[in-house]
């Protein structure tokens, strides 16, 4: 199920990785809580990525003017959430580990913790053990959770502007993602009187993004488990709300906003999976249990946050840069083409 992590990083453009992480089914009725800690901030990083780089700019386009803007977000994951503590996630006494912290998955290489499940299984007193998996830090760009976004907008009367994201369907056989997003923005800097004959422009924004990944997690048949045709579904709801300003100088812009942001994710592993696992019996070696759609995980993440930036503006071309401050600072930059 490591795999899982390789479809969300496929379709935001990072590399592919090889450890599993379907032996954690072993784990039977914690395996959700293992697997829902080690990729907490994975869950939570795509959350604020796909709520940032909505604007670069507070001022709002002239009626049926356009922009075209190609941007990526970076959203840093802490420090304190490299690692997770397997004592506090309320696993069962079925299950034991050798040491309290193993790496989430943004994580480093450091050796993981080894958990061994004992329980009963069709009448037999059964055991298994299999090791966390590493993180996978040295993988990401500057330890961050990457979100692409290829975005339009058009100005509307009545000073709003409409935005849309929208990513069709792509990938490979195996992982098929897609992204869709829509936002209004507001200019209101006629309400604060002698402001609108100024540079500065304010607005107001709302915007909302989905994202939705399928992985064919397909056939496999390893020592302890086996599966076929199994498929796993992440979908997820990110919602932003914004104050913005903008200081929008002939060529050198500042913007900046404050405001709120929060969303959630799913996580759902389907299909029919074959767990072995040993009795210490020479009589009866191995007992095998069928699970089927192992479990459905649920996160949420939301944060007040203040974002500053700057806009280089050459004609109708624009190149760009902001830092949101935020439960998972995010980093944002990209290009913009602007018409009107």
């Amino acid at each position: 199920m490591k795999k899982i992590l390789l479809s969300l990083f496929v379709c935001t453009s990072i590399s592919s990785f090889s450890q599993e992480l379907e032996t954690i089914l072993l784990a039977r009725e914690d395996a959700a809580k293992i697997t829902d800690a080690y990729l907490q901030p994975a869950f939570k990083g795509f959350i604020y990525s796909m709520n940032n780089g909505w604007y670069h700019t507070a001022k709002v386009h002239k009626k049926f003017g356009f922009d075209i803007t190609i941007g990526a977000s970076a959203s840093l994951v802490p420090e304190k959430e490299e690692i997770f503590d397997l004592s506090t996630i309320g696993l069962s006494n079925s299950t034991r580990f050798d040491r309290n912290l193993t790496p989430t998955v943004a994580g480093d290489s450091d050796t993981p913790a080894t958990i061994t499940y004992e329980s009963t299984v069709a009448g037999q007193n059964v055991s298994a053990s299999f090791q966390m998996p590493n993180g996978i830090k040295e993988d990401l760009p500057l330890n961050s959770v990457p979100a692409p976004s290829i975005q339009v907008g058009v100005g509307l009367p009545f000073k709003l502007d409409a935005m849309v994201r929208y990513t069709p369907k792509v990938g490979s056989d195996d992982v098929k993602g897609s992204i869709f997003g829509f936002g209004l923005k507001k200019e209101i800097t006629d309400w604060f009187g002698i402001v609108g004959k100024t540079p500065l422009h304010i607005s107001i924004l709302a915007a909302y993004s989905n994202m939705n990944v399928d992985y064919v997690i397909g056939d496999v048949n390893e020592q302890e488990i086996s599966t076929r045709n199994a498929l796993t579904e992440f979908k997820l709801n990110a919602y932003t709300f914004q104050a913005i300003a903008s200081l929008n100088l002939p060529i050198i812009n500042f913007y900046g906003g404050l405001g709120f942001n929060s969303g959630n994710t799913t996580l759902n592993m389907l299909g029919d999976y074959t767990l072995r696992y040993n009795t210490g019996n020479p009589v009866l070696p191995t007992v095998e249990e069928t699970i089927t759609d192992p479990f459905s995980l649920s996160e949420s993440a939301s944060s007040f946050n203040a974002t500053i930036g700057t806009r280089i503006s050459l004609g109708f071309f624009k190149i760009f840069g902001s830092y949101t401050l935020q439960e998972y600072g995010s980093i944002n930059a990209g290009i913009a083409f602007s018409f009107r």
